[in-house]
């Protein structure tokens, strides 16, 4: 299967082989089944809203991956922020991957997912479409540390993937810190892109943009330095 650049970049992100993968909002579990194939993940969990697609990835799971023991992924029709892990006493490594959807839903269903399992030991693997900004203070204020941040461009678009964890980690900065590679002219353009989104919110009158502002305007600093 092919993956699209952002999907590729997560996968190549993923260098250990966890017990537990949650591949969520996994429309056609593409992601998840290049990691089940290539040995990533012990027990695969595909989850999804939608009933059709779940029934349809079922489907092409049992197809495409004969040889894979079905033991070693699970299809789940919920909604994730109610995603509820199994109690495991053996404490399995787990990670949790939300992509391609908004940085609003992505903070209500890591909001969620944290609340439904106190105390749990996790990671998370997140690539929003929008509101990076938001989502990072938020996930910053509920004590989640970085472990790893990527920019990634596909088809004209940037997207920022972290690699989260409730355990102990670096500092998660709201504007990135170790993803940005000023020599990379696309790191370039998509600060003067998120930079130009926030001074035109500021020009319409939306005041609490500004300290938003003071900090891509001080990365754009150190990008001329």
């Amino acid at each position: 299967m092919k993956l699209n650049p952002r999907l590729a970049h997560i996968d190549a992100m993923i260098d250990q082989t966890y017990d537990q993968i949650w591949d969520c909002c996994c429309d056609h579990g593409l992601l998840g089944r290049q990691l089940l194939q290539r040995g990533a993940v012990r027990q695969m969990h595909f989850v999804d809203v939608v009933p059709q697609l779940v029934d349809r990835l079922q489907q092409l799971l049992q197809q495409e991956q004969p040889d894979i023991a079905e033991q070693r992924w699970q299809t789940h029709c919920l909604d994730v922020a109610q995603l509820r892990l199994p109690a495991d006493t053996a404490s399995p490594s787990v990670l949790i991957i939300i992509a391609g959807v908004g940085g609003d839903l992505t903070i209500e269903l890591v909001q969620g997912i944290l609340a439904s399992n106190p105390g749990r030991s996790v990671e998370f693997m997140l690539c929003p479409v929008r509101q990076q900004y938001q989502l990072r203070t938020q996930l910053a204020s509920q004590g989640l540390a970085l472990l790893n941040e990527q920019l990634v461009q596909d088809n004209n678009l940037y997207y920022e993937i972290l690699h989260l964890t409730t355990g102990t980690g670096m500092p998660l900065s709201a504007v990135g810190d170790s993803m940005w590679d000023f020599s990379r002219e696309g790191d370039r353009d998509y600060l003067q892109r998120t930079l130009a989104h926030y001074r035109r919110m500021q020009r319409s009158g939306c005041s609490e943009v500004e300290r938003i502002v003071l900090q891509y305007e001080a990365l754009w600093l150190r990008c001329r330095a």
